[in-house]
């Protein structure tokens, strides 16, 4: 088997539930999804090359949501029962969206605190999907956008939304850049 290029204890892993590598260390039981620190970016690509693939047509992509008292299921790990008014929903929603352009915090990070998904234990990653998995206004608005770029307000049934789709690199799937480096559509906007 080829070297990974990672750093002594850390080893390649498959994830079963997201089907993905993740990077594991024996010894101090840390698991992660970015390489650590240390890594030979050069020899883990040609590793990674080698011995996974992406799953085919699927794309990665992490999402901020804030639901509001018509929405599908009006109830979140936040919040019991959801009272707040669709456009309540969209100005706090609206409010975050200025906090990740403005480079003071990424989607994953805020995702964490402030979505009303499950996900958010996962900064927002909603694993890979491909057509006909999502809502439809939240899979045509993930699979429009660039890697890495983060979308305006989507509206769904489940509420409101800011997305942003993960970055492919040799066939695996990098974290979404930090808000820095945030690109947002313009276009993207389902009002």
């Amino acid at each position: 088997m080829a070297d990974a290029g990672l750093p002594t204890g850390w080893e390649v892993r498959h994830s079963n539930s997201k089907n993905l590598p993740y990077f594991f260390n024996a010894s101090s039981k840390e698991s992660r999804w970015e390489p650590p620190e240390g890594t030979d970016m050069d020899s883990l690509k040609e590793y990674m090359a080698q011995n996974t693939r992406k799953p085919e047509g699927k794309i990665r992509a992490a999402h901020l949501l804030v639901k509001h008292k018509d929405s599908r299921r009006p109830s979140s790990w936040k919040e019991p029962n959801i009272t707040r008014t669709k456009e309540e929903a969209i100005e706090i929603l609206k409010g975050h969206e200025g906090r990740i352009r403005s480079g003071e915090v990424s989607l994953g990070d805020l995702a964490q605190t402030e979505s009303d998904c499950s996900s958010a234990k996962k900064n927002g990653d909603l694993g890979p999907f491909g057509t006909g998995e999502m809502q439809r206004e939240f899979e045509e608005v993930a699979f429009a956008l660039e890697p890495g770029q983060v979308s305006n307000v989507v509206e769904t049934a489940s509420g409101v939304h800011l997305i942003q789709r993960y970055v492919e690199r040799h066939g695996w799937w990098l974290k979404a850049p930090s808000s820095s480096q945030t690109v947002f559509d313009e276009g993207s906007r389902l009002e």
